[in-house]
């Protein structure tokens, strides 16, 4: 265990914890005023995050980085194992159900910080040079990723492989790429999306785009967008909010809460939880601009920035009708405990990486991967 001293207080980033304790706050309230059981639920979920924040936050992670691709090819596995042994629930085989309980757990999930750590462990072995990434080491880099997208789009589960799909293409944008690359595969996207592309989709994919592109949106949607607007300029108390109390709000908890918010707080709250959000997701993204020498706390800010900006965009956009419905929380704020946690071991890793970092720079002559 890496000893403890003034050194690491002086690293921690407190600005994350700032802006996530709020998000943390706000939801626990609003899910115990929807449904007090599943705020029960909630908070052991929300405890069970904290602590592995803590357990990751202490652990020596720079000395288990060759276990990287271990945990990478492990989350692999139980994609795979999903196919095999899967339990279906509402048409979908995404979970494996943990033998002699009745816990089931979801490597969809999983494989969410194994990615991210994965990237960050290859481009740190691999820096992109001056003029970005070739075709080759952007081949080997597209492996890992459109291997996940495959599997888990399998299942089907195409709201989640979309987001890894954007999440590590993301990273390689920003972290280097020969524009050649991007401008043949645009073309190639744009050609082939609007017939192949939707050929591939199961019967409720495409009904879900049918109902987003439709005059009239599903009834989801239509509560949800009546929900948002009678939330008007500063909301309404939780006795008034009708949508939710009255159960006219479907999965309120969940997949809809942003709804729920705007209803109980109105334009002004808003406002206010743009505001957070988007700080939070700008500061992790200008990381990676000031830890240069760095590559991998660089790609794991970035994961983050991306990760938190892609859910938070498309559950709002689906909230408003704006986006087909797919099953994407609002981070850290929806009820799931699976999402929460991996969230919290993500901000963990990267308070690890950054709090410690010192003990890198000054107690390694070499670059990390050498």
């Amino acid at each position: 265990m890496i000893s403890i001293d003034r050194r690491i207080l002086a690293h921690i980033d407190f600005i994350i914890l700032a802006l996530i304790v709020p998000i943390v706050i706000l939801s626990g309230i609003l899910i115990a005023e929807i449904h007090p059981v599943l705020s029960q639920k909630h908070m052991i979920y929300v405890s069970i995050g904290i602590g592995l924040f803590f357990l990751f936050f202490f652990l020596p992670i720079r000395k288990f980085i060759w276990m990287i691709p271990i945990f990478y090819w492990f989350s692999i596995f139980l994609l795979v194992l999903v196919e095999v042994i899967g339990v279906t629930k509402l048409g979908a085989k995404r979970w494996i159900e943990i033998p002699f309980t009745s816990f089931t757990i979801q490597p969809s999930e999983i494989i969410k910080p194994a990615f991210v750590l994965m990237m960050a462990y290859l481009i740190s072995r691999m820096p992109p040079p001056k003029d970005g990434y070739g075709i080759e080491s952007f081949a080997k880099l597209s492996f890992f990723i459109i291997l996940p997208f495959i599997l888990i789009a399998k299942e089907p589960d195409l709201g989640t492989a979309t987001v890894l799909l954007l999440l590590g293409y993301g990273i390689l944008f920003v972290m280097g790429v020969h524009w050649k690359i991007w401008a043949f595969l645009a073309l190639t996207i744009g050609v082939t999306a609007p017939t192949v592309g939707y050929t591939l989709l199961e019967d409720y994919q495409k009904q879900r785009i049918l109902d987003f592109v439709s005059e009239k949106p599903s009834y989801h949607v239509q509560q949800s967008i009546i929900a948002v607007g009678s939330g008007g300029l500063t909301g309404k108390p939780k006795e008034e909010a009708t949508q939710t109390q009255m159960k006219f709000l479907p999965i309120a908890s969940s997949d809809f809460i942003f709804a729920y918010y705007v209803e109980r707080f109105g334009f002004i709250g808003v406002l206010l939880l743009f505001a957070i959000y988007i700080a939070l997701i700008l500061h992790l993204f200008s990381l990676h601009l000031f830890l240069k020498e760095d590559y991998f706390i660089q790609v794991m800010s970035l994961g983050l920035s991306f990760l938190m900006f892609i859910y938070m965009s498309v559950n709002i956009a689906m909230t408003i009708g704006l986006a087909p419905v797919v099953g994407v929380p609002l981070p850290m704020f929806s009820y799931g405990g699976t999402s929460f946690v991996i969230f919290m071991i993500l901000f963990g890793i990267l308070q690890n990486l950054l709090a410690f970092r010192y003990n890198f720079m000054y107690q390694t002559p070499n670059r990390m991967g050498d």
